[in-house]
């Protein structure tokens, strides 16, 4: 994108545009990632999962941050099927960052993702920008809604899908919407993601040192509904294991959140209501996972649902 020279960058905005408003995903390649950080990344995500159980349990997810591992395997009767392990942490703002939450095995994990989230943050301000441009807005309109005058959110969950016996009666991770604003995806070179496009599962080929990139529910607020976020969800393998991580850059929490006023007007009201990302995203982690159920709910016309792709 960055380097192209201007015919090259024109059509690379329109695909990118072209697939913002009709699909909310799609995947960058030449991103200026070097291919051996996306390797170490996905190969020290590998090992930790590879861990005793007894060492893993040392980062019990903390049900206050939601900072740590934990398991969708049978946790529960009634609960979710989902068949897959994940471990999460923050990486922004530093002011809740937290080192000690992250995996202390295998030893080089924490040098190695910080330097891995530091380019996917790099990216994401990038991407941030090319959405604002092809909006019509300032190439900074995007990044300054994110974040005011405090840094933009970022944090990783890695996941992780131990091949099962019985792919068709589970899947990895049910169907929804990033609640955040803009995702990033490195997953290997098996199949397992899928995204919905009107009533059809559309599943992702992987494409080597890609990123899957997605775009979450405060990206639809933001751009008043130009912008859709993509539904999606983990299929599993009966053979193979899989692993990805998911780089997930959002609004400051305390930042509220509403459609840009540069994309509303008298033929464009406002379709969604505003609120902080961490009102939005206490709802979600509350709730659960249910589709585009919550986003749907905070429009200021029901009938902008029928908006919906």
């Amino acid at each position: 994108m960055f380097g192209l020279n201007d015919e090259r960058r024109c059509r690379t905005m329109e695909k990118i545009s072209h697939a913002c408003r009709e699909w909310g995903f799609f995947q960058v390649i030449n991103h200026g990632i070097e291919s051996k950080l996306l390797t170490t990344a996905l190969d020290i995500s590998r090992e930790f999962f590879s861990l005793p159980l007894e060492e893993k349990q040392k980062h019990a997810n903390d049900p206050i941050t939601y900072e740590g591992y934990g398991s969708r395997i049978g946790v529960q009767k009634g609960a979710s099927p989902d068949w897959g392990d994940y471990y999460f942490h923050h990486f922004m703002p530093l002011s809740v960052r937290n080192e000690s939450k992250w995996p202390s095995k295998p030893m080089s994990y924490r040098i190695h993702m910080k330097e891995y989230c530091n380019e996917v943050v790099g990216l994401c301000l990038k991407l941030l920008s090319v959405f604002s441009l092809n909006l019509g807005l300032h190439p900074d309109s995007l990044k300054e809604a994110f974040k005011g005058d405090k840094e933009i959110g970022m944090c990783i969950r890695i996941n992780y899908y131990p091949a099962c016996p019985e792919p068709d009666l589970t899947l990895g991770l049910s169907s929804h919407s990033d609640p955040g604003g803009l995702t990033l995806l490195l997953q290997e070179n098996i199949p397992g993601l899928q995204v919905r496009k009107g009533n059809t599962w559309v599943s992702v080929k992987p494409i080597p040192n890609a990123f899957v990139v997605n775009l979450g529910d405060q990206m639809q607020i933001l751009t008043n509904g130009i912008y859709k976020s993509v539904e999606h969800r983990a299929v599993v393998n009966q053979s193979r294991e899989r692993i990805s991580i998911a780089g997930f850059c959002n609004p400051c929490g305390e930042r509220r959140v509403g459609p840009i006023e540069e994309l509303i007007n008298d033929l464009n009201p406002p379709l969604y209501k505003s609120m902080t990302f961490n009102e939005y995203r206490m709802f979600i982690r509350t709730s659960g996972t249910r589709g585009k159920s919550y986003l749907n709910s905070i429009t200021t016309d029901k009938q902008s649902q029928t908006r919906e792709v």
